[in-house]
């Protein structure tokens, strides 16, 4: 298989998994077991991550540009969008505290199929329980300082291995009280930081990359074009599917990960 290939792949899968309520690290196992590999290096990394966040930015651009004038001016129509940014900074500061106190545990990604497997199916199940006890009764310009914790403090469990980002602040964010499509759509909003986080921690790594230019743009414009579509379609249906066709997949996927190890 030629690295065009593996890129190509390994963008399609990073731009599905970035948004889609199921795990990336569980989907990156198959290129492994398939084909033996799924690292095109550190260059790649940052060029699919970059590709999902300018996607995800690029889709909500009419809100970021509503957040940043509320944060630079004193206008009292913007007052909503002032409280989400207020809301959204604070759920970032969970998983930055944790990336940072346990960066060199993060790094050594000490994981296996089995652990991976597992997790995907405990997380499929504690979102499946959050989501047919869902009360809805908060809107997203409503959520409070608490509420804003506890999303920012179940997006850091994504840093298990076999866990979803989008996932787990989709499921803090029901728990909370946010209906379906909002708690999407902040899930969403929520990446923005996330992803340039771990953009700025892949960076860190400069010196040790090894440029394939051909590859990185392949993973990028992949990723970014099935990110983008992927956000769309997921909040345009998401109401009418819910969450259970993902809990279904999650616990399927990580019983076929078991059966072959």
């Amino acid at each position: 298989m030629t690295d065009y290939f593996l890129s190509f792949l390994l963008g399609l899968i990073q731009g599905l998994t970035e948004f889609l309520p199921i795990s990336s690290s569980a989907h990156l196992l198959f290129p492994t077991l398939i084909f033996g590999t799924n690292d095109l290096g550190l260059s790649f990394d940052i060029a699919v991550h970059a590709g999902t966040l300018i996607a995800v930015i690029y889709y909500f651009w009419q809100e970021i540009i509503s957040m940043l004038k509320s944060i630079t001016t004193n206008e009292t129509a913007l007052s909503d969008y002032r409280k989400l940014t207020c809301m959204l900074i604070i759920a970032t500061i969970p998983i930055i505290a944790v990336g940072l106190g346990f960066s060199d545990l993060i790094a050594a990604r000490i994981f296996n199929i089995s652990s991976i497997a597992i997790a995907n199916v405990i997380f499929a199940i504690l979102l499946l329980l959050v989501f047919l006890n869902r009360k809805e009764n908060v809107a997203i310009f409503e959520i409070t300082l608490k509420a804003a914790v506890v999303i920012g403090v179940f997006q850091c469990l994504a840093l298990i291995p076999g866990a979803s980002r989008s996932g787990m602040a989709i499921t803090g964010a029901l728990l909370i009280g946010l209906n379906l499509k909002d708690a999407s759509k902040f899930a969403f909003l929520l990446s923005i930081p996330t992803i340039a986080g771990a953009l700025v921690f892949l960076l860190i790594d400069l010196d040790q990359i090894n440029f394939d230019y051909v590859s990185m743009l392949i993973g990028f414009l992949v990723s970014l074009f099935v990110a983008f579509f992927t956000i769309k379609f997921f909040l345009a249906f998401v109401e009418k599917i819910g969450m259970i066709p993902f809990v279904i997949y999650r616990m399927i996927l990580g019983f076929v990960l078991l059966t072959v190890i």
